[in-house]
């Protein structure tokens, strides 16, 4: 990998629900500071991955290690503290809370009322439009705008690794290079992404590397822009 330090590793991770083996021995390591995407068509297992990491699924067998540590076992709460942030798709903001009270939630594990307070500056400058809608409650917003939400509430924890699950499903085109730019920023700035996305071409274009999932197994992977121009990947994934 070139002398960047792995953040996180995923060794070996199974996953099943019931009789269902959603994850078949999945292997991958995002490096700091990277953008990581990981492809595939629908019900390959590139959410599932996301939730093993997140301990929001258990692993039925295989290590993940974040920053060193073991924490395959670790539940979802404590994960979060430890500095991994879930977008989770459909953008999931507590609807009947206002924007503020989204945001607050997502710095509920914080103690440090002075940082917290920056964040939140921090995260308004950046979202403009949700300073605007400050009390206004989550579900009126339009679909743009919970996914700037989601966003930023998971800035507010913090965090060293963002795992973004599907953030420009069901957005307008202009609006998904929106999000797009505002997730290279915040890579920028210092936070290590890991993104599941069904448009694969966008993803690629921002990612410096990136995993193929087919049910449940990683088929394919490398650099981002390598795989963008191999032949098998275009006709699956980009539409020719």
């Amino acid at each position: 990998m070139g002398g960047i330090e792995q953040i996180l590793t995923l060794d070996d991770v199974h996953v099943h629900y019931g009789a269902i083996w959603a994850l078949k021995g999945i292997n991958l390591t995002v490096g700091e500071g990277e953008i990581v995407s990981l492809i595939g068509a629908n019900g390959a297992g590139k959410s599932t991955t996301l939730q093993a990491i997140s301990g929001v699924v258990k692993s039925s067998a295989g290590k993940t290690t974040f920053r060193g540590e073991d924490i395959t076992k670790v539940p979802a709460h404590n994960i979060v503290k430890k500095g991994i942030a879930q977008v989770p798709e459909g953008r999931r903001v507590f609807a009947n809370l206002s924007v503020l009270e989204n945001l607050e939630m997502g710095a509920y594990i914080r103690r440090d009322n002075k940082g917290i307070k920056q964040d939140m500056e921090m995260v308004l400058e950046r979202f403009p439009r949700l300073k605007e809608r400050i009390s206004q409650v989550a579900g009126t917003l339009s679909g743009g705008e919970q996914q700037m939400l989601a966003i930023g509430r998971a800035l507010m924890t913090r965090p060293k690794l963002m795992l973004l699950d599907e953030p420009s499903m069901g957005l307008a085109p202009l609006l998904v290079k929106e999000i797009f730019s505002i997730i290279q920023e915040i890579n920028q700035e210092g936070t290590t992404i890991l993104l599941v996305e069904q448009n694969a071409r966008m993803a690629l274009q921002i990612s410096d590397r990136a995993y193929v999932l087919e049910t449940g197994r990683i088929v394919l992977d490398g650099p981002a822009k390598e795989l963008a121009r191999q032949e098998d990947v275009k006709k699956a994934y980009l539409g020719g």
